[in-house]
């Protein structure tokens, strides 16, 4: 392997044990073992196993946040009633970024280590409560602006959308094999949830 194949496949066995057994339970050995290579190949390439995670965070840190800025800009254009809501939108948020195996890797991880480690803790809460929040509720508060929903509180509305969305991750996508099943019956349940709490609110 070339060293910048060895130093992708580090990162992607890494995650991979991170995300399933946790980061405390994950050697460097066990890592070397999987890729497969000597431990003084790792240490050539990451001082330790905190800067792998670190690698790693930036990374999801990365694209989480290209993606949330990709949906900023598809929702800045002008929202009638009935144009389904930024269907386009919520579907790159459950197919780019729930659903992606990199993304929801790293969101396993965050979810299994968030009670123990600060900084796991802080990052968890922006990417899985913070970010999505506020993105919804500047959503619900621009729906208001134009008069397709009445004036209220845009960020109670944002947490009734989030909810069964949340719910339903949980449920299908954070534990277990992601398989192709589980998609499908993330898709089809947490779709079904928003599009029944869209109708009651006259979006659609």
């Amino acid at each position: 392997m070339t060293p910048m194949h060895t130093k992708e496949k580090i990162l992607e066995i890494a995650l991979r044990l991170f995300s399933q057994r946790g980061y405390p339970a994950v050697s460097i050995r066990d890592i070397c073992k999987l890729v497969p290579i000597k431990e003084s190949t790792l240490y050539y390439h990451f001082e330790n196993k905190r800067e792998i995670l670190q690698v790693l965070l930036q990374r999801f840190e990365e694209r989480a946040g290209a993606l949330m800025d990709r949906m900023e800009t598809a929702m800045a254009d002008p929202l009638q009633p009935g144009d389904g809501f930024g269907t386009g939108v919520t579907q790159a948020f459950f197919d780019e970024y729930l659903m992606d195996d990199f993304c929801n890797a790293c969101l396993r991880l965050l979810r299994m280590e968030q009670g123990s480690d600060g900084e796991l803790q802080r990052s968890y809460d922006q990417w899985l409560f913070e970010r999505p929040l506020q993105f919804q509720e500047r959503v619900f508060a621009a729906l208001m602006d134009r008069g397709i929903l009445p004036k209220g509180d845009a960020s109670s509305l944002a947490v009734q959308y989030y909810a069964p969305i949340f719910l339903y991750m949980e449920r299908y996508l954070m534990c277990g094999e992601l398989t192709q099943e589980k998609r499908e019956r993330f898709r089809q349940e947490a779709g079904k949830q928003i599009a029944c709490f869209l109708q009651e609110k006259g979006v659609f």
